[in-house]
């Protein structure tokens, strides 16, 4: 009889063990297969307006009857605006006005207006890296237009009107390519030198022999002022996978303590029946939000996101349930970008403002915070954008 009560209760034992295990269960998060840095431009960011002033050479039919005949310089005016739509391709509206001499039989002059649309393609930040603070910039351009020449004074010139007067009066189609070389002043204004070339029918001087293409030869300079100043927004998709593994070890650490204490559970629970416990009343229990440990920010910037504004809601609820508790509020920022000067202050700014989120928005004492910047003399981690961070730490 004892035997089979022995027995009896071991199996009973083993199957309230087998009930109450929990199977532990790994999280894991794939990497991301495109860690590239993507770029985007909102709709009233990165305009800009130039204004400008050069020379120009007609490259136009340039002979005298005694064989002698030179190119004329004569001055040029530009105005213009455009947009950057990416750190890479931008548009512009460009417009130049002037007055244009060649030798033609005789002295030749006439006036001129032109428009182009030019796309314009820059350089460095395609084949260097996107840096909206680079101190000079290389724009290949191409682009599409039109110009009127008016008040032509020419013994040389051939086109006619209908009534056979002599045309003083044409519009052209040009197509044109340069280059721009800018030079960074400041976030706002640029100091620009530009070269165009634009290839005309061999109408545009009211000349139609010769050569079947002319050729207006442009240099201007000037200052490019940049509405709002430069600015992308970047995205990297793998930015925050170390945050995202930490988070992942956090529940894998839960899922087996949840594991042992379900065992240690049917454990007791096959030594039943047990006396009738009296639970004695006590004070409830607070649950306190965890202390998060990190406050993200984008790059030159101070401004707590919505999304990193949580972890600083957290943190200010762990500091209520525990009034013991002072926090060291530090701040960092990466180090290539911007010099050791500009990234202590920097960090500095990230670092007060959580220290007025916790002050101002949710009310924790000033004498239970401290601010400490780092700058980006010493990297929290390897990655260099993770580096754009504040740190919690424990304080005395």
């Amino acid at each position: 009889m004892f035997a089979a009560c022995a027995g009896l209760w071991t199996a009973q034992s083993a199957a309230a063990q087998d009930a109450f295990v929990v199977e532990e269960e790994s999280v894991t998060v794939d990497e991301v297969a495109n860690c590239k840095t993507q770029y985007s431009v909102g709709r009233t960011d990165n305009w800009f307006i130039q204004l400008g002033a050069g020379i120009d050479v007609p490259l136009v039919e340039n002979k005298l009857d005694d064989g002698k005949a030179k190119r004329h310089i004569t001055a040029a005016y530009n105005l213009g605006f455009g947009k950057w739509f990416s750190p890479y391709i931008g548009f512009r509206f460009s417009g130049y006005y002037g007055a244009m001499h060649w030798d033609n039989d005789s002295y030749s002059k006439a006036r001129y207006g032109n428009l182009n649309f030019d796309l314009m393609w820059d350089m460095c930040n395609s084949l260097g890296g996107v840096n909206p603070s680079r101190p000079v910039s290389v724009i290949p351009f191409v682009g599409l237009g039109g110009t009127y020449v008016w008040d032509i004074k020419s013994e040389g010139s051939n086109t006619v009107n209908e009534d056979g007067s002599i045309k003083r009066r044409v519009w052209t189609l040009p197509v044109s390519a340069g280059i721009q070389f800018r030079f960074r002043l400041c976030q706002y204004v640029d100091f620009f030198l530009e070269g165009r070339a634009s290839f005309y029918g061999d109408n545009f001087n009211g000349a139609v022999y010769g050569h079947p293409v002319d050729i207006n030869i442009q240099a201007t300079g000037g200052l490019s002022f940049n509405l709002g100043g430069v600015k992308y927004q970047a995205y990297n998709a793998c930015k925050d996978m170390a945050y995202i593994n930490s988070l992942n070890g956090q529940v894998n650490a839960l899922r087996g303590e949840l594991a042992a204490t379900s065992a240690a559970l049917a454990v007791a629970q096959s030594q039943l029946p047990c006396p009738e416990v009296v639970v004695p009343d006590c004070p409830e229990v607070v649950e306190t939000a965890p202390m998060m440990s990190t406050v993200r920010f984008t790059i030159n910037s101070a401004k707590i996101s919505n999304e990193e504004m949580v972890n600083v809601y957290n943190t200010a609820e762990y500091l209520k349930a525990n009034p013991g508790v002072n926090v060291l509020i530090k701040g960092y920022a990466d180090k290539d970008t911007g010099t050791a000067n500009y990234n202590m202050d920097l960090s500095k700014k990230r670092a007060q403002a959580v220290y007025d989120a916790l002050t101002k928005t949710y009310g924790i004492d000033k004498n239970r915070l401290s601010v400490e910047a780092e700058g980006s003399s010493e990297q929290v981690y390897d990655v260099n954008n993770w580096n754009r961070i504040v740190i919690f730490v424990p304080g005395n």
